[in-house]
């Protein structure tokens, strides 16, 4: 993919994100006024814009490797599925909560919930620098290597653990005790997704079963 590809496939994706959420969030709460929903996309989107800056001068095929959404095992289509209900039940939830007043939630959680969100976020990142082939499909790319340096030195998956701390906290941050339910679905649909990830990556990926036997935490250390 050419630059200006790369570039107008950013772009769109981007509005397309930002749309999507944002009428997920709005149109069920009937209201722009709903304070929770704009810090949290500033903290979604903001620092989104500086990482994709950043990746466009230092590492451009890992952005295109991010921009591919095509899964080839059958489970993680599956797994692709799930994870679009629980986004589409979880981000319409607190639009809901914000109009009925379901059960509102105190003003300083929702800012350290953000806060939160931002950890997570960080966390991604530093492992996209970590990792170029941190992408948003389970494949072995040609050439790619096993990273066992980082906080891929503490546990397999840190890029998970990143993506799941800023779900966990997405609820809180939106305002809504009732939302928080439904992204504790993503628990299971993470584990699902790296059990059979790590099927592909010992089958495939030359150094990963030793790598298993050096670190042997997936997710959070010292517990799984």
């Amino acid at each position: 993919m050419g630059k200006a590809g790369l570039y107008a496939k950013i772009l769109a994706i981007s509005l397309i994100s930002v749309i999507a959420i944002a009428g997920a969030l709005f149109i069920p709460a009937g209201t722009l006024d709903y304070w929770q929903a704009w810090l949290y996309m500033a903290v979604l989107f903001f620092p989104a814009s500086f990482v994709i800056i950043y990746f466009l001068k230092n590492d451009p095929e890992f952005l295109e490797r991010r921009m591919s959404y095509r899964e080839k095992e059958a489970r993680q289509k599956l797994v692709q599925k799930a994870s679009a209900v629980v986004f589409l039940i979880g981000f319409i939830l607190p639009g809901l909560d914000r109009r009925f007043g379901w059960s509102p939630v105190p003003f300083e959680y929702s800012i350290a919930a953000d806060a939160i969100v931002f950890m997570g976020y960080l966390i991604c990142f530093i492992v996209f620098r970590e990792n170029s082939y941190a992408g948003r499909t389970i494949q072995v790319e040609r050439g790619q290597k096993v990273i066992s340096t980082g906080l891929y030195s503490i546990i397999r998956h840190p890029m998970y653990l990143g993506v799941l701390i800023l779900y966990l906290a997405t609820p809180i941050a939106l305002g809504s005790y009732v939302a928080a339910p439904v992204f504790l679905l993503m628990i299971p649909i993470l584990v699902f997704r790296i059990r059979n990830e790590e099927e592909v990556l010992r089958r495939e990926l030359p150094g990963y079963p030793e790598y298993c036997g050096k670190v042997t935490c997936r997710l959070v250390p010292h517990v799984w």
